[in-house]
């Protein structure tokens, strides 16, 4: 699993996802053929809990 976020968001945007909006920390993602909105987290790293969190939204696991 993942856990550097720009590896992440890098991903995403390959598959689809767009920048939705910018939050205070957040960063929200969305995508056409989803119905939830993923929000990534402003930092670095994203602990294993939170990446496993993205990946489930994303339909990677």
């Amino acid at each position: 699993m993942e856990v550097n976020a720009a590896k992440v968001v890098k991903r995403l945007e390959a598959e689809g996802w767009v920048l939705l909006r910018h939050g205070a920390n957040h960063d929200v993602y969305s995508h056409p053929g989803k119905p939830m909105p993923i929000q990534i987290p402003r930092h670095r790293t994203l602990s294993p809990g939170v990446a496993r969190s993205i990946a489930k939204a994303a339909g990677w696991i």
